[in-house]
């Protein structure tokens, strides 16, 4: 576990408003999967949105020849193995963090204590009392004008940005029940290699944290309800698999299942699966309420089924919307109707978010700096996993959130 800071607190780094001579400077540490499609949405925010120009300063990781080779091809002005050295320059002012779970809660903080604004990746962190340290790095942050971003980025599909909407104008009525699956098939193979994603010290949790994590997220920011009880089971369904120096255990879940209880009345269910044989990277989440339902599968991103149940029986069935129109969450920055977006979309409207949230900061100069979701979100839910947890230890029993 990384060992964080205990009275964050205390740093009282002065934050100036963004810039007026330069570009905001970003620096990302990571440059693996996340760090591909977090450079592309720096890349690509500018270009599609009205936002502040950034400069995309600095890549990092901790393998020289690796990072220099991400930093040219992923287009960064230069490339570092220290991040502690980078968090400190003046020219960077907006750290984003797409490394391993792990290294979260120590760069963060420091990063916060820097005076930088941060977007982290999520889950937040891989256990609570590295999440609560965060919070309170973020909350004294906060203060002084920075923001401490979580990185959930399919809320910035637009489709589920869609989805959010049409639960708060009552389109749905009173959620009643939810669901949400996400599956995958990357580990089907038992012989597939072990990772950092399969041991406990690295990951934390196995599909739980890092796809159930997504799920979980869905399931309260779609219904605007928090878990408040869970019963859980996690299985781990390879238990060995090749290692760099021979067989390894594997630490983590591959699999996990739950049903949650919401604060406004709901239940919800969640499956998710790194075992899933065809489902490439299938997260799918439906919604009943007393006035309708809805639908949603990432694997056709653009698509949301809306059922209107107020309309006469016979007339009754889900609609296809597809969410390319202008008036579409996110869509007045991308193509004309009916030219889909792709998976890495999200990644380019999450960065115009936190950009827009910069300039609002600086508006309005000594108010609290907001994104949603934030640090706060993170710790809530690391509460909810750490309960599944709990659960499947106690057979299954229903464990208070």
């Amino acid at each position: 576990m990384t060992t964080a800071p205990t009275n964050p607190s205390t740093k009282e780094t002065p934050v100036s408003p963004t810039p007026a001579d330069r570009p905001l400077g970003v620096a990302l540490i990571g440059y693996a999967f996340m760090g591909r499609a977090h450079s592309q949405a720096w890349r690509t925010v500018g270009a599609a949105f009205d936002v502040a120009e950034i400069a995309r300063r600095v890549i990092v990781g901790r393998d020289e020849e690796a990072v220099a080779e991400a930093a040219r091809r992923l287009d960064w002005d230069e490339h570092a193995t220290d991040w502690r050295e980078v968090i400190t320059r003046e020219d960077i002012d907006i750290v984003d963090i797409a490394a391993p779970g792990f290294l979260h809660a120590e760069i963060a903080i420091a990063a916060l204590e820097a005076g930088k604004h941060v977007l982290c990746e999520k889950p937040l962190a891989n256990d609570t009392a590295e999440a609560e340290a965060m919070v309170a790095a973020a909350s004294a942050a906060t203060t002084r004008g920075q923001i401490a971003a979580l990185g959930f980025t399919y809320r910035r599909v637009p489709a589920l940005a869609l989805a959010r909407q049409f639960v708060e104008s009552g389109k749905l009525g009173t959620i009643r029940q939810a669901k949400a699956a996400y599956l995958q098939d990357w580990l089907v193979d038992e012989d597939a290699g072990m990772s950092w994603r399969l041991r406990k010290e690295t990951a934390g949790s196995g599909a739980l944290g890092d796809i159930g994590s997504h799920a979980i997220d869905q399931i309260q920011h779609l219904t605007g309800q928090r878990a408040t009880a869970v019963r859980g089971r996690l299985a781990t369904v390879v238990p060995r698999r090749p290692g760099p120096d021979g067989p390894e255990d594997v630490t983590v879940d591959d699999a996990a299942w739950a049903t949650l209880e919401l604060d406004g009345g709901a239940l919800a269910s969640v499956e998710v699966s790194r075992m899933a044989a065809g489902a490439k990277n299938r997260l799918t989440i439906e919604l009943f309420g007393s006035k309708g339902a809805l639908r949603f599968d990432l694997e056709s991103p653009n698509e949301l089924w809306f059922l209107d149940a107020t309309r006469p029986v016979a007339e009754q069935g889900f609609t296809r919307v597809l969410v390319t129109e202008p008036e579409h969450p996110y869509l007045e920055a991308w193509w004309p109707q009916g030219h889909v977006l792709g998976w890495e979309n999200a990644f380019s409207n999450q960065a115009r978010d936190l950009l827009v949230a910069i300039r609002e900061r600086d508006d309005s100069p000594g108010a609290a700096a907001s994104f949603s979701p934030d640090f706060a979100d993170g710790l809530a839910l690391q509460r909810v996993l750490e309960a599944v947890i709990a659960s499947d230890a106690a057979d299954g029993a229903t464990v208070t959130v």
